[in-house]
């Protein structure tokens, strides 16, 4: 059975997010920390959230405090669902 061509559904584009290298002890996983800055609904005050993500880095050249991009991917363990797709800039 053939699909037609108006049938076949694209992926669109992965998210992607950056953020800062927390944690480098794992073997070929890093933790990044993505902030945030959302406006109170009520008092209109910027609030600054930080989101802690695991990401796959499979060459281990993540060091900490380097700014890395992170893409969604497929779960790749329990708690592993992007990983880095660059790093930004290192750390001093």
């Amino acid at each position: 059975m053939k699909k037609d061509e108006s049938e076949v559904r694209t992926r669109g584009l992965p998210k992607m997010q950056q953020g800062t290298v927390v944690s480098n002890k794992m073997n070929k996983s890093v933790v990044v920390a993505v902030v945030t800055h959302k406006r109170h609904p009520q008092y209109g005050k910027y609030i600054r959230r930080t989101k802690r993500y695991m990401a796959h880095d499979e060459t281990n050249q993540c060091n900490e405090g380097d700014q890395v991009m992170i893409v969604q991917t497929r779960p790749l363990s329990k708690s592993k669902r992007w990983r880095v797709q660059s790093i930004v800039e290192r750390a001093v």
